[in-house]
C-alpha cells in the first residue's frame, strides 16, 4: 500500500467548500454570540454530515469505488473516535463555567486550529510511512495497545484541573477571572491579559492533539491516501461542534461505544500488521468497522440504564 496525496483539483474543491462553510458559519449564522438550541444544532449536524456524504459521492464518481469506500470507512472511524471529545468539551465548559452563548465561539476556533494541527500530524505520518515501511508495524502495535487501554483502562473521569497543559498555561500567562464577551484578550492597566475563554480554547486544542495521536494512525490503517485521511478527519471534526450541543445526553448513554471503538482499533491495528501477507478487502473492512460501531451503539441503547451508586 503506497502513500498518495490526491489531485490538486480535489484539494482545491475541498478547500473552497470548507472556506465557504466556515465563513457562513461564523460570519453569517453565528456572527452574534447566542445560545445554540437543539433545533439549530440538529440542522448544522445534518448539514455537515450531508456535506461529508456528498463529498464522499464525488470521490466515488471521480476516483472509483475503492477510494469511495476508503473515505466512508475513514470518516466513520474518525466520527466515532471523536465522540470522546464531547466529554472533554462538556467537562471544560462546566469547569470554566463557560456561558452557553460563548460555547459555539470557542469550539469554532478550536476546530479551526485542528485543521492546522491535524494537517501537521498527517503530513508527518505520511512521510514516515512513505520513507520507513516498518512504521506500519509500529502504528499497528500502537493501535492494538490503544484498544487494550480502552478495554481495560477503566472509566477515567475527565478532570480539567489536572491537565498539564492547563497548569503550564496558567503559570506563564496572565489571565482575568471574568469573561469579556467573545474576546480572548483584554487590556487592563496597560497590560494584556488572557480571558478564561482563551484558557478553554487552549485546553480544547491540547485535547484534540491527544485524540489525533489515536485517530490518525487508525485512518492510515484504512488508506494511505493523504487526501482521504485529511478530508475525512476534517469533515468529522467540523461536525463535532453541532453534535456537542445536540447529543450530549445521548452520548452519555452509549456506554458500550468504548468497547466497540476498542474492537475497531484492534481490527485496524491487526489489519496493518498482516498487510504484507494478506490484504483485507475494503468492503469487508467497512462492514466490520460499521458493524462493530453499530452493534456497540444498539447494545448501549437497548441495555437498561446504568444505576448510580
Amino acid at each position: 500500500m503506497t502513500t498518495t496525496t490526491g489531485e490538486p483539483l480535489a484539494w482545491a474543491v475541498f478547500g473552497v467548500v470548507i472556506a465557504v462553510m466556515l465563513a457562513l458559519d461564523l460570519g453569517v449564522f453565528h456572527r452574534k454570540a447566542h445560545v445554540i438550541r437543539a433545533r439549530e444544532a440538529a440542522v448544522w449536524s445534518f448539514v455537515w454530515i450531508g456535506l461529508a456524504l456528498l463529498f464522499n459521492l464525488g470521490i466515488y464518481l471521480r476516483s472509483g469505488s475503492d477510494r469511495g469506500v476508503e473515505f466512508f470507512q475513514a470518516y466513520l472511524i474518525e466520527k466515532a473516535l471523536s465522540v470522546d471529545n464531547l466529554f472533554v468539551f462538556l467537562a471544560a465548559f462546566s469547569f470554566f463555567a463557560v456561558p452557553e452563548k460563548l460555547q459555539h465561539r470557542v469550539l469554532f476556533w478550536g476546530i479551526l486550529g485542528a485543521l492546522l494541527t491535524r494537517g501537521a500530524f498527517i503530513a508527518v505520518g505520511a512521510a514516515l510511512l512513505a520513507t520507513f515501511h516498518w512504521v506500519t508495524y509500529i502504528f499497528g502495535v500502537f493501535l492494538v495497545l490503544t484498544a487494550a487501554r480502552l478495554l481495560f483502562g477503566g472509566d477515567d473521569e475527565v478532570r480539567p484541573e489536572k491537565n498539564p497543559v492547563l497548569k503550564l498555561f496558567r503559570r506563564f500567562v496572565r489571565t482575568t477571572p471574568d469573561y469579556a464577551g467573545t474576546h480572548f484578550f483584554v487590556r487592563e492597566g496597560g497590560k494584556l491579559f488572557a480571558t478564561p475563554l482563551l484558557t478553554v480554547l487552549v485546553m480544547i486544542e491540547a485535547t484534540d492533539v491527544v485524540f489525533a495521536v489515536d485517530s490518525i494512525p487508525a485512518v492510515f490503517g484504512v488508506t494511505r491516501d493523504v487526501f482521504i485521511v485529511y478530508t475525512s478527519n476534517i469533515f468529522a471534526v467540523l461536525g463535532l461542534r453541532a453534535l456537542t450541543f445536540l447529543v450530549a445526553r445521548l452520548v452519555q448513554r452509549l456506554r458500550y461505544l468504548k468497547v466497540g471503538l476498542a474492537m475497531v482499533l484492534a481490527f485496524v491495528g491487526a489489519k496493518m500488521l498482516i498487510a504484507d501477507r494478506y490484504r483485507i478487502p475494503d468492503v469487508v473492512s467497512l462492514l466490520v468497522v460499521a458493524g462493530l460501531i453499530g452493534l456497540a451503539a444498539v447494545v448501549s441503547l437497548l441495555a437498561p440504564p446504568k444505576r448510580e451508586g
